[in-house]
Order: C-alpha cells, then structure tokens, then sequence
C-alpha cells in the first residue's frame, strides 16, 4: 500500500494506518541513518575450534549485495516506465491486470505480500510465466513495521523472500524490497540489499487503493510523470476495478507518448 502523498523519490507521505518515511528511510527502532549494520547472508558457522568443512559445489552461492539506497531509475534507455503493481496476489484482480498488461506488451514488478503469495501460489508462477519481476512486500503488510524491533523487521523482509520463493518455483529470484505503506528504515534497507534485493521507491502514486475514480488515476500519472519512471498501482487490498480500467486507457496513451516499458534498476 502506498502512502497518500507523493514525493519524486517515492520516500514521503503518510500510509494508509500510519507509516511515515523521510528519505533517509525512515525512524523508529532500525536505528539512525548511517549506522554500520552487520547484515550476514543466511548460513551456518563453523563449530568454535574446528575448521569448517567447505561447502559442497552443489550449495547455491549467497545472495550478492547490492545498493541499499532506493531506487527509482529505470534499467531500459530513454523514455521508459517501470509500473509496479502492488499488495497481491489476488484471486480475480491478478489475473485482470496481467491481461491488460499482456495485451498492451507491458511489463511490470509485482510488488508481492508473502502472506498472499503462500496463500495464492498458482497466481504468482503466472506472473512470473508472463514475464514480470517480483518484489518482496514483507510477510503481511504492517505499516508501522518502521516502529517495530530489528528482529521483526528482519523476519518480515526474508520471511516474506522464502514465501514468495516458494511460491514462483524452483529457480526465481526475487530483485526488489518495497516496505509496506513506504515503512522503510537504514536497517531493514541494508537487510534487503545484503540478501540481493534493492529497495524499490516509486515517482508517481496513482491512489488507485483509495478509489479515486478511474478518471483521476489516469489523470495523476499524466500530471505526475515527469517527476520520474516508477509508478505505483495495486492488484490487491480490495476492489481494484478502477486500477484496470485505468491501465487499460494508460498503456495505449503511454506507448502513442513514445515510452517503452521496464524495470526498475537494481544495481
């Protein structure tokens, strides 16, 4: 979910039950900004006094670090969008988006709550069989998960990483973290990028979980666009008839101004 205003690096405003963030990434108890946090990569140690056996050829690699600032860039050169959809799956709404997406040749990150995606597990491989990315959006989508301890932070970020994970199928990885309501904090940042996802900001915040009308969503992208590529839609959390009707009129309008479709960057 989203928060209600919009800033050009998607890190301003207050979510929907709270959840306000600056751009150095948020308050609370992750700790202030600048803090040298030491985030390992999941594994076990070796046993005190002895050397480790090393790990087998077969054992997958650690996760590689990358950036723990937001992003909010586009890796497709010149005029390019990256849409993200957020706070699904969701039965009926998923798969509305992935056809007008699939109809229009767009592509998009799905913005995943893991929570849903252990639930809904047939509806995230379709995402990923569409060709779209997937974004950790923690396990349940507590707002004010800025607020809370590192170890609930942590366990919101990876937890929802395995769920998603599982999910998708053998093999998929998982590029991006978007707090949820933008909750983020330096801690759960740096979580994220030392497990090999960047933290995923957004320019443009549609309000399309609030209902607007399908004519001001539509309007807020065209009025807001210039201020950079990341625009934020939802498949769940509710009624998200109005987010379809508007990418329907968007995703023409968008390619006849020239724009080509992408993703966000990740290094």
């Amino acid at each position: 979910m989203s928060p209600s205003g919009s800033g050009t690096d998607g890190s301003s405003g207050t979510g929907r039950g709270s959840g306000t963030i600056g751009t150095g990434g948020g308050s609370g108890t992750g700790g202030s900004p600048g803090a040298a946090w030491s985030v390992g990569v999941d594994g076990k140690p070796g046993v005190s006094g002895t050397p480790s056996s090393p790990l087998p050829s077969s054992s997958p690699s650690p996760p590689e670090r990358v950036s723990a600032e937001l992003t909010h860039g586009s890796e497709s050169p010149g005029k390019a969008v990256n849409l993200t959809i957020d706070d699904g799956p969701e039965p009926g709404w998923t798969v509305k988006v992935l056809d007008v997406l699939r109809k229009n040749g767009a592509t998009a990150t799905f913005c995943i709550i893991g929570s849903r995606a252990k639930e809904y597990p047939a509806l995230v491989k379709k995402v990923v069989a569409a060709g779209h990315r997937l974004c950790d959006h923690s396990v349940d989508h507590n707002v004010a998960m800025d607020k809370r301890s590192e170890s609930y932070q942590r366990q919101q970020v990876l937890d929802a990483r395995k769920m998603i994970e599982d999910a998708a199928g053998a093999g998929v990885k998982v590029p991006y973290y978007r707090a949820p309501g933008g909750a983020f904090t330096p801690y759960s940042r740096e979580v994220a990028a030392s497990h090999g996802m960047r933290p995923l900001g957004w320019n443009v915040d549609t309000r399309d979980w609030q209902n607007p009308g399908t004519d001001k969503i539509v309007a807020t992208v065209k009025r807001e666009l210039h201020e950079g590529p990341t625009i934020l839609f939802h498949d769940g959390g509710g009624n998200r008839g109005q987010t379809v009707a508007a990418l329907e009129e968007l995703l023409p309008w968008l390619k006849e101004q020239g724009y080509a479709f992408g993703y966000p960057t990740i290094r």
